[in-house]
């Protein structure tokens, strides 16, 4: 039974965890400040959605907004935050990012899942830099309808595979025109984002630039495929918005949708969006209901070019989820590399950005050693 199968049939809960006032002399210049007035959630282990909620807490009871769960800003997890634009795309690409100390390092591009943003991957990014010592970058994106990402002709509605990945192309070849003096990349994918990834490392190969791996976190075709017939109704279990950005930091945190709830106060205001007249006034920037049409064209197709991939391949799962046929054909010629991250939920970027990066970074080290031509003895 795949772990969105089990959450659109059951509630979770946690209990709330004491966190420290929020230090509001630590937030970065106005554009930063604005990351605290945003929000959003996601899809499961495989491949969508956040569990169903606690069928007593869906009544709406106005409660003063918790302080615990203040958002906080993304200033001290990236370097910069940039709009770029993307006149082919008719695009204001939302990016942030931490280069690599030297120019011909290796950057971690990371896509993020459905509804959330590419701050989803801020408390990964401050690990990975400090591990790698700067020497390893990251760079998150928003995709379009999601985060601080906008349409420059008002229509940004089609969400399917093929434009998702052109977008993601075009973000890259905009911010690194030059494929000689361009980093390396590895590519990173949660849920939605996955599929995104690895739909697009044949293209950015053939552009020329260099990748050393593509890395999926937790989602598998077969599992994702299954669960989407149950998706209306994990979706009907959540609130239609919120009374307050702490209101919907605390019901991601209290579902369990994020049990970090460090993480989720950086990201979340990224996934909601203020809304005057309207009430509830904090509203889902993306709704997920609306990206329906497009579920099947994500996950259709996703272990076939994964296994076809030109580079080394990686799956990290949050749980003992099983592989697909050709998944489990593709691990018994060890095909690919898989993870699995105890102990974490969907969001295992979020849940235990830590261990994900002691992954990913081992990753990156071994086969970034092996684009360059050397491998050290006793390594596969």
């Amino acid at each position: 039974m795949s772990s969105l199968y089990r959450s659109a049939i059951s509630a979770r809960a946690a209990k709330l965890p004491q966190l420290p006032p929020v230090d509001r002399n630590s937030t970065g210049g106005s554009e930063e400040n604005e990351e605290e007035e945003d929000t959003i959630g996601d899809l499961p282990g495989s491949g969508l959605g956040p569990p169903a909620m606690p069928a007593d807490s869906r009544s709406r009871i106005k409660r003063t907004p918790n302080p615990n769960f203040a958002a906080i800003s993304a200033s001290g997890y990236f370097e910069e935050a940039l709009q770029v634009a993307i006149p082919d795309r008719n695009l204001d690409c939302r990016v942030y990012y931490s280069a690599p100390k030297s120019k011909d390092g290796t950057v971690m591009v990371c896509h993020h899942g459905a509804g959330y943003s590419g701050l989803s991957f801020a408390c990964f990014a401050k690990e990975v830099t400090g591990m790698t010592r700067g020497e390893c970058g990251v760079l998150a994106i928003d995709a379009r309808r999601h985060g601080k990402t906008t349409s420059t002709e008002g229509d940004d509605g089609d969400l399917s595979i093929d434009v998702l990945v052109a977008d993601f192309c075009a973000t890259l070849e905009t911010l690194f025109p030059s494929t000689q003096s361009a980093p390396t990349f590895l590519l990173v994918g949660h849920s939605m984002g996955g599929s995104v990834v690895v739909r697009s490392c044949p293209k950015i190969l053939d552009k020329k630039y260099r990748v050393a791996g593509v890395a999926v976190l937790d989602v598998v075709e077969g599992s994702a495929i299954d669960a989407l017939p149950h998706m209306n109704s994990l979706l009907n279990a959540r609130p239609e918005g919120f009374d307050s950005m702490e209101e919907a930091i605390e019901w991601h945190v209290s579902t369990n949708t994020i049990q970090n709830a460090a993480s989720a106060r950086v990201s979340i205001p990224s996934a909601i969006q203020f809304k005057e007249g309207v009430s509830p006034a904090y509203q889902w920037r993306t709704p997920l209901r609306s990206t329906a049409p497009y579920w099947l064209s994500w996950f259709r197709g996703l272990s076939s070019s994964f296994l076809a991939t030109r580079s080394a391949r990686l799956l990290v799962l949050a749980g003992t989820d099983r592989l697909d046929r050709e998944l489990m054909i593709g691990q018994m010629q060890g095909k690919f590399q898989q993870t699995v991250v105890p102990g974490v939920g969907h969001m295992l970027h979020e849940d235990d950005p830590t261990g994900l990066a002691e992954i990913l970074v081992q990753f990156w080290k071994r086969n970034e050693r092996v684009l360059l031509g050397i491998k050290k003895v006793g390594d596969l």
